[in-house]
């Protein structure tokens, strides 16, 4: 376990449940202790889908994260880990909300399954 400064965001969508860590640095984000390319490997340029909140807010050279994911299917996991990020961001620094709220990043998608 890792004793840096994070912020952290839990992301829903579905059935999927992320919670996700925002660290300081360079690394390499990793979602259940694989690389995101190595996890998603069925779906294309899902690196850059994954990480559009740090994009939106031109963080992406600045912080990794890390994720652990449970639940759903691979797409209802990628919009889970996207709103745990966001959720990680403006705990972090609450003027990025109005940005990532303009993008479609802050709310999470209600739809699910009916039974």
């Amino acid at each position: 376990m890792s004793k840096d400064k994070y912020f952290e965001g839990i992301g829903r969508r579905k059935t999927s449940t992320a919670r996700v860590r925002i660290y300081s640095g360079e690394k390499a984000s990793t979602i259940n202790d694989k690389a995101i390319d190595d996890y998603f490997v069925s779906i294309k340029d899902v690196d850059k889908e994954v990480k559009k909140p740090l994009f939106v807010v031109n963080l992406q050279d600045k912080y990794y994260f890390t994720a652990k994911v449970a639940g759903g299917g691979l797409n209802s996991q990628v919009d889970a880990i996207k709103l745990g990020i966001s959720r990680a961001l403006y705990s972090m620094d609450e003027t990025l909300k109005p940005v990532l709220r303009k993008e479609g990043l802050v709310t999470r998608d209600p739809r699910a399954v009916e039974r």
